[in-house]
This record gives structure tokens, C-alpha cells and sequence, in this order.
């Protein structure tokens, strides 16, 4: 059996077993940016394939710079997404020399900041990057979800689906690692083209509501908004005019925040 993440190994992949033909994400997104007058210049931290960051780019009138640190990713984004400046790094250790109007991560990418010091060291990033009074946008997983459910932890679960002639089954288990507050997830890929099976092992940070907010304040953001939903990944999903919920229960979290006037970048990055 080999390790490795097959979807990420594979960004034509990944975009065929979560596809989103609409760009539900950016959409949501530019509504927020729009909702909070957001000015043009964009930083998608954690961008993925790029298809995000280009719809912004390009539909939206964003001027984007995209950050990842797969460089498969990278150059699957370059080649298929193109528009956005790319830049390979480390969410927690980047200096792009420049400051934006706001900050997009998306998809529990803040999630990969699986200790305080990871979480502290990216937010000082985006202080450093973004101008004073700059969003920082975020849409996660909810850590207060698993207080009262544990549906997501009954497992093992599997899913399948075919690409370009071979069919994909995944079998995968999450559980709780209470003492890192880690989500961690154990994942078997096997295909019917007879290549090897596949083993993955990820994990993310599990932030609570409140945690978020003391985090956030002192690295000095204002928390504008923080709800379950609706979102590009909530059920039912988000929609042209729907309203936040106000709630924090469901399982994805959607952070809107504001860098406070007072709290500017303090010299981290050249403006």
C-alpha cells in the first residue's frame, strides 16, 4: 500500500470528485467582500487548484494573488487558472512585500493551523498583509459541532465515483485526537485499474466560537460576523440574497473580520 493524497496529487482529480460548475465559493465570497466593501486587491491563502481565485480574477474584477504550498497544486492552477498571481508558501512564514484589501481562506484551510502558535504566526501574517481595515474571510469546519453530534464520526463511510473510465472507492474513517484538538481522518483509496491502494492521513485544527473570537481580538481583529450559515458548503447551500443564519452549531463556520485601525501591520511587510 503507497501513501500520499491522492486528490491533491491529483488536481484534475480533486476538481472532478468536488466539483463546483457554478462557483458557489467565489461567489459566496465576493458576496461577502462585496456586503463589506472590500477594496479590489485579494489574497487567497490555501487556493487549491485556483479555479477561486481565477473566478475572482477574472469575473469579479479582483485583483488576486494566490498562495499554496503543493506545487502541484500550484502548477495545475497556473496551467488550468490562470489570471491571479501564484506564489508558493507556508500560510504561517509568507512576506509577499505588499499589503491587500482583504484575505480569503477558504475550505478549512485555516484548519491546517493545528497548534496555537501556527494559528498566532498566520494571523500575524495576514496583519502583516493587509491594509488597516482589511477582511480577513475564512469558511471552515465548526468545532462546536461535534458537542452534540458525532454523525461525522460514525464510520467507517465509502464513496465512489468514476473518472476518465476508472472507478475511485474511498473508505474513511474520522476520529477526535481530544488532547491536540485535531479532526484527524484516515482514508483508503483503491481503483479497478489495478494500481496499488492508497492510504491518507490528514487532520484539522478544531477552533470553537469563542476560541476564535479571543484569537482573533488579540491579534487585533474585529469580528464582524461568525455563523453556520448558509455557505458553499452548508446544506441547503448558499444563494444569490440569502442572509446569515446567526448561528453556531451546524458543521461549517463562516468567519468575517476586520483589522482594527489601531492594530496596523507595525512594519511586517513592505506596503
Amino acid at each position: 500500500m503507497s501513501t500520499g493524497n491522492l486528490l491533491t496529487d491529483h488536481p484534475e482529480l480533486y476538481e472532478e470528485r468536488f466539483p463546483d460548475p457554478d462557483h458557489l465559493a467565489a461567489r459566496w465570497a465576493e458576496d461577502v467582500l462585496a456586503r463589506h466593501g472590500a477594496g479590489p486587491r485579494v489574497l487567497d491563502v490555501g487556493c487549491g487548484t485556483g479555479r477561486d481565485a481565477a473566478w475572482l480574477h477574472h469575473e469579479a474584477g479582483r485583483e488576486v494573488t494566490a498562495l499554496d504550498s503543493s506545487p502541484t497544486m500550484l502548477a495545475h492552477a497556473r496551467h488550468h487558472h490562470s489570471g491571479p498571481a501564484h506564489h508558493r508558501a507556508d500560510m504561517r512564514d509568507f512576506d509577499l512585500g505588499t499589503r491587500f484589501d482583504a484575505v480569503l481562506c477558504l475550505d478549512s484551510a485555516l484548519l491546517y493551523c493545528h497548534t496555537n502558535e501556527d494559528l498566532t504566526a498566520f494571523l500575524a501574517r495576514c496583519r502583516g498583509h493587509l491594509v488597516p481595515g482589511g477582511l480577513l474571510v475564512a469558511e471552515m469546519r465548526n468545532g462546536a459541532f461535534f458537542l452534540g453530534s458525532t454523525e461525522l464520526l460514525d464510520g467507517p463511510r465509502s464513496d465512489a465515483f468514476t473518472w476518465r473510465g476508472t472507478t475511485y472507492t474511498s473508505h474513511t474513517t474520522l476520529w477526535i485526537d481530544h488532547g491536540t484538538q485535531l479532526l484527524r481522518r484516515r482514508r483508503t483509496w483503491t481503483a479497478d485499474d489495478g494500481s496499488p491502494p492508497q492510504e491518507q492521513h490528514s487532520a484539522w485544527r478544531l477552533l470553537f466560537p469563542q476560541e476564535l473570537r479571543y484569537f482573533l481580538t488579540t491579534a487585533g481583529f474585529e469580528v464582524l460576523a461568525l455563523h453556520d450559515g448558509p455557505g458553499p458548503r452548508t446544506e441547503p447551500p448558499w444563494s444569490e440574497g440569502a442572509a446569515p443564519i446567526g448561528t453556531t452549531r451546524s458543521d461549517r463556520l463562516h468567519l468575517i473580520a476586520r483589522l482594527t485601525p489601531q492594530h496596523p501591520a507595525n512594519g511586517d511587510t513592505t506596503p
